[in-house]
C-alpha cells in the first residue's frame, strides 16, 4: 500500500478515527471519569487515557469471584509518571508515597523507562492523585500513548565529567516534544474548559492526529548501556572528548513488541545513522518525530512502529527526509563502546566529591521485606532532605548529591533497614520484569511476580557449576510486547500462556546483539534442563571472559546462520 493510501481516512484505524476526533485528548473522557454507576470507562476512552498517562485495568485474579457474585469486575487504572531522566527529589519522594498509600495499592512500581507507576487507583480517587502529582510539580501526561513517552538518560554520574549536562537533555528532548493541548489540566487539575465551539490548541507536533504508535528515546553514556540504547525508537549515544561534550550517535528503528504467531512483526535493533552535534540533536530527535508522525503506518496499528516505517521504505529513505527537514546532513557516527548494562551498586563519589548510592529494588517494586526495608529506607532517607532521588533503567534507585557530612547518616538507615549491595547475586542485581499478571490485560503468563522464583532457580545452577561470579542478564515479560527488554537478554522468557514461555537465548552482555528463539514454548521444568546443560558446557568450554550469552550464542545458533 502507498503512503497516500495509508493517509486515505478510509483506511485509517479506529484508534486513529479516535485521535482526530477527541479535540486535542479530551474526546468524553472527563464525562466517563465522572460516571459513578461503573469503575470501568468505555472502548474510546480506554484509549484516551493512556495519552494522560493512565491504563484501565483490572484484577485478572478476581474475575472469577466477581462474577459469582454478579459484581462487574475489579476495575482500576494504573498512572504512570514523566520524569524525564528520573530525578525526583526527596520532597516529591515523600508526596508521593503518601498518594500511593492514600489513593493507590501502596507499592511504588519502578519501571523499565526510568519513572514509577501507581496501581490500583480506582476512579473516584484518579483526579486526587493526579492533583496530588500537581502540587509535587509532577505530572503523566504522554507517559503513554502513541507520543514521545518518558525520556530516559543515563543514571551514573561516574560515567563522564560531562554526565550532567548530557542527562539534562532527558527533559529538554521530554519538553520539545510534549503534547500542546491544555486536555489534561482541564480534566484532571479543574482547569478551564475549551469553549465546544473552538478548535484544540495547535500543535506542531502532533496536529490532530499525535503519532502512528507509542515513541520511545533514551540517551546512554558509554561504556554504560543500561537503558538498551538499541531499544529505543530513537537512541542517543553521547559523545565526548576527555572533559568535553560533542554531541551524540544517532540509532533510529528500535522496537520490541511483536504478536505471537504473527511473523510481520518482530523486535528490532536500532540502527545509527550518524552523529549530530549537542546543539542540533534536540531538533534532530522533534523532525525524526514529525517523519514518522508522516510516513507511519496508520492502517494497521501492528505496523505502525517506527522500526516498520523504516523497514518499508528503507532506512536511507528515511534519514533522507529527515536531512532535508532539518536543513543539514548527520555527520559520521563517532567510535564508542559498551562494557556493561548492570547498574553500579554501592556508594560512588564523583568528581565534585558529591556521593550517590544506588540500591537494589527487585522487579522495581517498592515495599518492605522481612529483612529489607526498602519502603521504610527510603521513607526515612527522604525525610532528611538531603539528597535527591534518580530511578534508573534496571528499576533502581539511586540517592544523588549527597555531601559527605550526611554520607554515614544514611549509612544507618540503610543498615537499619537491611539494604545492602551484598546480599544479591549479580544476575539478581541485573534482572527485570514486566508487570504483568494480575493486572495488565496483555499478560499471557507471569512477570515480575515469578522472576525473583525463577532468578532463585537459575542461582542454584549456577552454583552447582561453579559460575556464582557471572552475572547473566535475565529478564522476564508476561507477553511479547517486550516492556522488560527480553530480546536483548542473555536468558529471555517471554509468555505464552501460563507457565509457559517462549524461551530465547544468546543475546550479548552489552546488549548489541538480540537473542533467538531456543524454544518456541517450554514450562520451568523444560527451561531448567535446558539451562543446566548449558551451564555445564560453559563452566568447562567458555573463553577467558566470554559471557554466557556469547557463548550460548555461538553454540547454539552461530552453525546455522546463513
Amino acid at each position: 500500500m502507498s503512503q497516500d493510501e495509508l493517509n486515505k481516512p478510509e483506511n485509517l484505524s479506529p484508534v486513529e478515527k479516535m485521535k482526530t476526533g477527541s479535540r486535542g485528548l479530551r474526546a468524553n473522557l472527563a464525562e466517563e471519569m465522572s460516571n459513578s454507576l461503573t469503575g470501568n470507562i468505555n472502548e474510546t476512552e480506554t484509549q484516551m487515557i493512556k495519552f494522560h498517562g493512565s491504563y484501565a485495568q483490572d484484577d485478572r485474579s478476581r474475575r472469577e469471584e466477581r462474577e459469582r457474585k454478579k459484581l462487574e469486575w475489579a476495575y482500576s487504572f494504573m498512572i504512570r509518571l514523566r520524569i524525564p531522566g528520573g530525578d525526583i527529589t526527596a520532597k516529591q519522594w515523600l508526596g508521593l508515597q503518601k498518594s500511593c498509600d492514600t489513593h493507590a495499592n501502596g507499592t511504588i512500581k519502578i519501571t523499565t523507562r526510568q519513572t514509577v507507576q501507581f496501581h490500583g487507583v480506582v476512579k473516584a480517587h484518579m483526579k486526587p492523585t493526579m492533583k496530588d502529582f500537581d502540587a509535587l510539580g509532577l505530572d503523566s501526561i504522554a507517559a503513554c500513548g502513541d507520543v514521545n513517552r518518558n525520556v530516559m538518560s543515563g543514571g551514573n554520574p561516574l560515567l563522564a565529567p560531562y554526565h550532567a549536562e548530557v542527562h539534562a537533555y532527558a527533559d529538554k528532548i521530554s519538553e520539545a516534544l510534549l503534547p500542546k493541548t491544555g486536555a489534561f489540566k482541564e480534566i484532571w487539575l479543574d482547569g478551564e474548559k475549551l469553549p465546544q465551539d473552538q478548535p484544540a490548541e495547535e500543535d506542531p507536533l502532533y496536529q490532530d492526529r499525535y503519532l502512528p504508535r507509542k515513541f520511545k528515546i533514551g540517551i546512554v553514556i558509554p561504556p554504560h548501556n543500561e537503558n538498551d540504547v538499541f531499544s529505543q525508537d530513537i537512541g542517543l549515544i553521547a559523545i565526548g572528548d576527555g572533559k568535553t561534550f560533542e554531541g551524540f550517535n544517532v540509532a533510529i528503528g528500535g522496537g520490541f513488541g511483536a504478536t505471537h504467531g504473527n511473523s510481520k512483526t518482530y523486535p528490532r535493533l536500532g540502527t545509527i545513522i550518524g552523529f549530530v552535534p549537542k546543539d542540533k540533536a534536540i531538533e534532530a530527535c522533534w523532525q525524526i518525530a514529525a517523519v514518522q508522525r508522516d510516513y507511519g503506518n496508520r492502517e494497521d496499528r501492528r505496523q505502525a512502529r517506527l522500526k516498520y516505517t523504516l523497514d518499508r521504505l528503507g532506512v536511507e529513505f528515511f534519514k533522507g527526509e529527515v536531512e532535508k527537514r532539518l536543513g543539514f546532513k548527520f555527520e559520521e557516527a563517532r567510535p564508542y563502546s559498551f562494557t556493561h548494562r548492570g547498574d553500579a551498586f554501592g556508594w560512588l563519589q564523583d568528581h565534585k566529591n558529591k556521593w550517590h548510592y544506588t540500591m537494589f529494588v527487585e522487579t522495581g517494586l517498592v515495599k518492605d521485606l522481612e529483612d529489607y526495608k526498602v519502603k521504610t529506607a527510603l521513607k526515612e532517607i527522604a525525610e532528611l532532605d538531603c539528597c535527591g532521588f534518580r530511578f534508573t533503567g534496571n528499576q533502581n534507585v539511586m540517592l544523588i548529591d549527597i555531601d559527605k557530612k550526611n554520607k554515614t547518616k544514611i549509612e544507618k538507615i540503610l543498615s537499619k533497614n537491611g539494604i545492602s549491595t551484598d546480599k544479591q547475586s549479580k544476575t539478581r542485581q541485573e534482572a527485570i520484569a514486566c508487570v504483568a499478571l494480575p493486572t495488565c490485560s496483555l499478560a499471557l503468563a507471569e512477570g515480575q511476580r515469578y522472576l525473583p522464583e525463577f532468578v532463585s532457580k537459575v542461582e542454584a545452577l549456577q552454583d552447582k557449576h561453579g559460575l556464582s561470579d557471572k552475572p547473566i542478564t535475565t529478564r522476564i515479560t508476561g507477553c511479547p510486547n517486550g516492556c522488560g527488554r527480553p530480546y536483548v537478554a542473555e536468558i529471555g522468557l517471554i509468555g505464552k500462556a501460563p507457565g509457559k514461555y517462549v524461551l530465547r537465548l544468546g543475546g550479548d552482555y552489552v546488549g548489541k546483539r538480540m537473542n533467538s528463539v531456543y524454544r518456541e514454548e517450554a514450562d520451568e521444568a523444560e527451561i531448567l534442563e535446558i539451562l543446566d546443560d548449558l551451564f555445564a558446557k560453559y563452566a568447562s568450554n567458555a573463553k577467558d571472559g566470554e559471557s554466557f550469552g556469547d557463548f550460548a550464542n555461538e553454540l547454539l545458533f552461530t552453525q546455522y546462520a546463513i
